[in-house]
C-alpha cells in the first residue's frame, strides 16, 4: 500500500503563484506594439532614411551621405531653434509644474466645491490646440482684442506679441492653460494612492498642513512628479501648431523653435531632406532628456507595492 506525502506550499511557491495570476500574457500587448510599430517606428525610420536624402517631396530622394547633418551641425538658425526649444521647455515646465502640483493635490481633497470647480478647469482639455491658438491670437490683438482695453490696467504693453520675450512667454502660457489640466489630473491621482495614516500619524506628531506637504505629499510624488515631467518636456519640445498660428515664428525668428523649423524648411522651401535631419534631431533630443531624468530621478529603479496582488 503506497503512502502519498502532500506536498506543502512554501512561500516560494505561494509568490510564484500569485506572481503568474497577477501578470496578463505578453500576447495581450500585440495589438498596442503593432500600433506603435506601424504609426512610431515606421515613420521614425523613413524620416531618419530621408536625413540622409536629398528629396523636394515630387521626385524621388536622392541618396547625399551625411551633407544634410553636417549641413545641421554648421546651420546657425538650427542652433537658434534648438536654444529657443530648450528655453521654450524650461519656461513651460517651471510654469504647469507648481501649479499643476498644488492643483492636483488640492483636487484630490474631499471639499464640497472641489468637483464643480475640477470640472470647469478641465474644460480647456477638451478644446482642440487650433481653437485655442486662434482664440488667444484675437484676444492679443493689438489692435482689435481684449489685450488693447485690459492691458494697460496691469501695467502690459498690448503689443505683447511684438517682443520676443512677450511672444515666446505668450506661447508657454497658452501651452500651460491647455494642458495644465491634463498633468493636475496626474496628480490628482497620484496624491489620491498616498496612503491616509501618514496624514493621520503626522497629525499626532503636531505636523501642520505645510509640513504634511513638503514631508509627506513631495515624497511620495516624486515618480509622478518624473511622470508628468517627461511627458511635459515631450510636449513643450514638440509645440508647433500653437506657434504656428499665434506667432509664425516671429518676431523675426525669435519663436521658431525646432518643429516649426522643420516645418517651413520642409513645406515652405520643400527641402524635406533637411526638414527630415531635424525631425531626427528632434527626436534625439527629446528621448535624451527623457531618459536623463529617468535615469537621475530614480524612476527607472521604481517597483510597485501591489504587484501580484
Amino acid at each position: 500500500m503506497s503512502h502519498h506525502t502532500p506536498h506543502v506550499k512554501t512561500r516560494g511557491d505561494r509568490k510564484t503563484a500569485v506572481g503568474n495570476v497577477g501578470r496578463p500574457p505578453v500576447s495581450w500587448a500585440l495589438p498596442g506594439i503593432l500600433f506603435f510599430a506601424v504609426f512610431a517606428i515606421v515613420p521614425l525610420a523613413i524620416a531618419v532614411y530621408l536625413s540622409f536624402c536629398q528629396w523636394d517631396g515630387l521626385n524621388s530622394p536622392t541618396p547625399t551621405g551625411l551633407d544634410n547633418w553636417t549641413r545641421l551641425f554648421k546651420d546657425p538658425e538650427f542652433r537658434q531653434a534648438a536654444w529657443l526649444s530648450l528655453l521654450l521647455t524650461t519656461v513651460s515646465w517651471a510654469f504647469q509644474t507648481p501649479v499643476a502640483l498644488l492643483l492636483g493635490v488640492w483636487a484630490a481633497g474631499r471639499q464640497r466645491s472641489r468637483a464643480v470647480l475640477s470640472a470647469v478647469f478641465f474644460v480647456p482639455l477638451l478644446l482642440s490646440t487650433t481653437a485655442i491658438a486662434m482664440l488667444f491670437h484675437a484676444l492679443l490683438d493689438p489692435n482689435f482684442g481684449v489685450i488693447k482695453e485690459i492691458g494697460p490696467w496691469f501695467g502690459i504693453d498690448p503689443n505683447i506679441m511684438g517682443s520676443s520675450t512677450g511672444a515666446l512667454l505668450t506661447v508657454a502660457f497658452v501651452g500651460g492653460w491647455q494642458f495644465m489640466p491634463f498633468h493636475t489630473l496626474i496628480y490628482q491621482g497620484g496624491a489620491r494612492q498616498i496612503p491616509e495614516v501618514l496624514y493621520q500619524a503626522a497629525e499626532m506628531d503636531g505636523a501642520g498642513m505645510f509640513r504634511q506637504f513638503f514631508h509627506i505629499t513631495l515624497p511620495q510624488l516624486r515618480h509622478t512628479i518624473t511622470t508628468s515631467s517627461v511627458l511635459m518636456i515631450v510636449g513643450s519640445l514638440t509645440y508647433f501648431d500653437t506657434v504656428l498660428i499665434m506667432t509664425k515664428g516671429g518676431p523675426g525668428t525669435d519663436t521658431t523653435v525646432l518643429p516649426y523649423l522643420m516645418y517651413r524648411t520642409g513645406f515652405q522651401t520643400y527641402d524635406l531632406g533637411y526638414a527630415a535631419a531635424i525631425a531626427t534631431a528632434l527626436v534625439v533630443v527629446a528621448t535624451a532628456l527623457s531618459l536623463i531624468l529617468v535615469r537621475f530621478s530614480g524612476f527607472g529603479n521604481m517597483r510597485s507595492t501591489r504587484e501580484g496582488m
